[in-house]
């Protein structure tokens, strides 16, 4: 009667419940009247005597294919609801995606046309500048001045647009210092009363012991300011403007939040007593060329530049506001166990001693233009100056024994990287001091600094007054 299949099965369990006693309880096939085999639970008990010995069993036979005809029913069921379930959620992945690369084009739609408004005007003042210095020249005018001024006006406020944008593109080049951060904002209080004007009251609340952070300390004096300048405008009528420091630790709940490795910070606040900003606002307050301010009042980079340098220094930066209630800008930068850094900023800004012929400057860049911008800028202040295309034929004048005062080499370049190429050529001349130069940085780890070698860094485009500065206070250093 037992099925094929069922046979040997049935036979192991029955034999082992009759060596121990233990209740007989399995599913098996056994053949109908009709020659078909239906699904039967058997059931058995032992019934044992004074002594415990098994007298004998008692047991059922119950027909239980309606049962396992449910189950597979249910079985089956169960499969395509998980299949419906699944495709269902292949479709809404799918819409989702779409959703997010529709906001993405939106969001690029927005910069791109941000960057091209106020590029097209920067554009207009140099090129109409350009052309009327042309015609002016060719019909001998000396008059010439304020065409000069005003393409270079237009070219530095399209290279600080330029600047704007990588930062918050998080591919701007740092230089980053080990830095006072209370030194940095007392330094700043003069600068800050004369931009908020008078109806703003400027407070600080810095913390005695504050840690020393890993910063760039001309990208930190910038985010200081923007971040005033728009509590300022949050405040028309006036009011208080605090700038708090703080250590802070981390740890790793708190640190994964805010994508973070758990550790020290330092934290830097801005906080206003203006308007504030509403959930929606503040939501989008990082977007790029995002602004509430009326046309013409801003560009809508600032908040986004903010973020973009905060996170391209290893920290965070976060907004607390609401209606009425103010604002409050944190940003946490990584703490760095070192003293800080020396401020060069008086020699930055004038009085650097002028270049020697004995001191040999080898300029590395493979933009042509820009480096016979820099060959000619560095002969007229006074340098001996070399120059390469790339770092193979850098690497092949330094084998020369030609002794080197300073390599000022480009970061991003083919075939070898200015950072591979300052590497190497301490390697034939030891100490070499190195100045290194950027329009942008893919690569956060792109330079690397060697303890006892000074490395700086100047960010294209860049004058000749500010060229001549770093490279004075690197040859100094």
């Amino acid at each position: 009667m037992f099925h094929p299949d069922d046979q040997a099965r049935a036979w192991e369990v029955w034999r082992g419940c009759l060596a121990t006693g233990a209740p007989y309880h399995i599913e098996y096939r056994l053949r109908h009247h009709s020659g078909v085999y239906r699904w039967v639970l058997g059931r058995a008990q032992a019934v044992r005597d004074e002594n415990g010995t098994i007298t004998r069993w008692f047991g059922t036979c119950t027909d239980i294919q309606d049962i396992v005809d449910a189950r597979e029913v249910l079985a089956r069921s169960r499969h395509e609801l998980e299949q419906a379930v699944e495709e269902r959620t292949g479709q809404l992945m799918i819409a989702e995606e779409r959703l997010r690369q529709a906001h993405k084009m939106e969001a690029v739609g927005q910069l791109t046309g941000g960057i091209a408004h106020d590029f097209n005007n920067m554009l207009a003042v140099i090129i109409g500048s350009l052309d009327m210095l042309e015609r002016r020249i060719a019909q001998g005018a000396t008059d010439l001045d304020r065409y000069i001024v005003a393409a270079k006006d237009g070219a530095t406020r399209a290279a600080a647009l330029t600047q704007r944008l990588l930062g918050f593109a998080r591919q701007q080049p740092l230089a980053p210092v080990a830095l006072d951060i209370n030194a940095l904002v007392s330094g700043m209080i003069d600068l800050l009363m004369r931009t908020l004007g008078e109806k703003v009251t400027v407070e600080t609340r810095l913390q005695s012991q504050l840690a020393t952070a890993l910063a760039d300390p001309n990208l930190l004096e910038n985010v200081i300011l923007n971040l005033s300048v728009n509590a300022r405008d949050a405040m028309p009528d006036g009011g208080r403007l605090t700038i708090e420091t703080a250590n802070e630790t981390l740890d790793a709940a708190a640190a994964g939040e805010l994508g973070l490795a758990p550790g020290d910070y330092v934290a830097l606040t801005v906080a206003d007593t203006g308007s504030g900003m509403s959930d929606e606002v503040a939501a989008r307050a990082f977007d790029p060329f995002f602004t509430t301010k009326g046309v013409g009042k801003g560009t809508g980079l600032g908040l986004s530049q903010v973020f973009g340098f905060a996170r391209q220094s290893g920290g965070h930066v976060a907004i607390d506001t609401a209606p009425g209630r103010g604002t409050r800008v944190t940003l946490l930068l990584p703490r760095h166990d070192a003293p800080p850094a020396a401020n060069d900023s008086a020699t930055e800004a004038g009085g650097q001693r002028a270049g020697s012929p004995d001191e040999v400057i080898l300029v590395v860049e493979d933009e042509e233009r820009v480096r016979n911008h820099s060959v000619e800028a560095l002969r007229e202040l006074g340098y001996t100056v070399l120059q390469a295309p790339d770092g193979i034929e850098a690497l092949r004048l330094i084998g020369r024994s030609q002794p080197i005062s300073l390599l000022f080499t480009d970061v991003v370049m083919p075939e070898m990287t200015g950072d591979e190429l300052a590497r190497r050529a301490r390697e034939r001349q030891p100490g070499l001091k190195v100045l290194y130069t950027s329009g942008y940085t893919p690569d956060e780890n792109a330079i690397t600094s060697d303890a006892g070698i000074t490395a700086s860094l100047i960010a294209k485009p860049f004058g000749v007054d500010q060229l001549a500065a770093k490279v004075r206070a690197t040859l100094d250093s």
